[in-house]
């Protein structure tokens, strides 16, 4: 069998989110299919990607913004391929005599309709229009045969809204396992690091506001940076406590989570959260906005079951982050090995990137605060398949689950309600 990956989507010179999902599932494709007999076959669409994905056979295609796009599954005929997957839902498919497998990311600009910035006008007035209404998207995944979504949350969405009548995947993101178990310490500086956009639901600005209740924290914003977003962020955090990276190379990134004592994020709404994911499996502690999709990737597994502490706080946002942030700051040990004794480790899997996040002391309780036994849930029964760079995964129309995305223990605050220590949900 011939297996069509498309992979026009690589962003060079430096992975997104998609770009970066695109590459480890082609990698950790690969010797699945090679054990199966099957073919790998990569398309892009710039020889520049290929520095930035696996070495495989490889095909130049036209760019996915092309005009040409609508017709490109006739050009894809030629090549033979038995299926094709797209971590895309917008690939060309008229007259295509293949398989075809598409990716449904999230549904956040149904609920956030501001596009992205980086488009052109047109682009976003499509955009917007495109996003008033569920059926343009039903109608871009009922061409397919089988759809892929890369959470739990995201596919439950789906199904409520009722937007394909394909069978739906899970084939999560998960970090690159960390090969080591050395000891994490308390970090003698109070840096946070924020890894990802800037669109208004990520809301940053929480995060940049907080920042005038913690003198002598750093927030390290990591990712590519316009001067827009640049110039009011800047504005409303305190004069010296933001550091701008404008774009990191992942040693750096890697260097950062090492040192900081947390990964913030307040977003309203994700599709998956990769970030808190790679810091977890660091053994980074993270503080975020209590939606469904962290719970989701930070519950524990059920084979861990642990003492649950929920309290409740009041205040806004970022007056519960500050607050958590304290509690991190005076925790001796904040993050740890489920079963040690006062050193704080990394997480490692040998087969896939399970974590362990943060665990040690409970934070403190106001009125009201209550306290119960509980495990998780048991993992969804879907289909799963984590993507990271030793995982193996199968795509979903010949796919065999073989591993989860990476979860662990977190502590996650929101407006009014967080869960911490241990990371089992309360019961709600």
């Amino acid at each position: 069998m011939r297996i069509l990956v498309d992979c026009r989507y690589t962003r060079y010179p430096r992975h997104d989110g998609i770009s970066r999902y695109t590459a480890n599932l082609v990698a950790a494709l690969a010797p699945l299919a090679a054990q199966a007999g099957h073919e790998v076959v990569m398309v892009i669409d710039d020889e520049r990607q290929l520095a930035l994905l696996p070495e495989l056979p490889w095909r130049l295609a036209t760019s996915p913004t092309s005009p040409r796009e609508l017709t490109i599954a006739r050009r894809l005929n030629a090549l033979h391929p038995d299926v094709l997957f797209s971590p895309m839902q917008t690939i060309g498919s008229w007259g295509r005599r293949y398989g075809l497998v598409l990716t449904l990311h999230d549904l956040i600009y149904y609920r956030n309709r501001t596009p992205p910035r980086d488009l052109a006008w047109p682009i976003r007035i499509m955009w917007r229009l495109y996003h008033l209404a569920w059926w343009p998207q039903r109608m871009l995944l009922n061409r397919a045969d089988e759809v892929v979504t890369v959470s739990a949350t995201t596919r439950q969405l789906m199904l409520e809204h009722r937007l394909t009548d394909r069978p739906i995947t899970i084939v999560s993101n998960a970090a690159d396992p960390v090969e080591t178990d050395a000891a994490r310490a308390q970090p003698e500086t109070r840096d946070l690091v924020y890894m990802g956009s800037f669109m208004p639901y990520k809301n940053v600005e929480a995060v940049a506001r907080a920042l005038h209740e913690l003198p002598g924290y750093r927030l390290h914003l990591l990712s590519r940076i316009g001067d827009a977003d640049r110039e009011r962020l800047t504005a409303l955090a305190p004069e010296g406590a933001l550091v701008i990276h404008d774009g990191v190379t992942d040693a750096e990134y890697e260097a950062l989570l090492d040192r900081a004592l947390a990964l913030v994020t307040m977003s309203f709404d994700e599709g998956f959260g990769l970030p808190l994911v790679e810091a977890m499996v660091r053994g980074t502690p993270i503080v975020v906005s209590d939606i469904p999709i962290f719970r989701e990737i930070g519950e524990r597994r059920p084979s861990m079951p642990t003492r649950a502490t929920c309290g409740r706080w009041s205040g806004r946002s970022a007056s519960s982050m500050t607050r958590m942030l304290g509690w991190l700051a005076r925790s001796p040990h904040v993050s740890r090995r489920p079963g040690s004794t006062g050193t704080a480790r990394r997480g490692r899997c040998s087969r896939c990137s399970s974590a362990w996040g943060v665990r040690g002391t409970d934070p403190p309780h106001s009125a009201g605060d209550a306290v119960t036994d509980s495990t998780s849930p048991p993992d969804n029964p879907t289909r799963s398949s984590g993507v990271s760079g030793n995982t193996a995964v199968a795509l979903p129309a010949a796919a065999q689950s073989v591993s989860s995305a990476s979860r662990s223990s977190s502590i996650t605050v929101r407006s009014g309600v967080g869960w911490a220590s241990g990371g089992t949900p309360p019961i709600e």
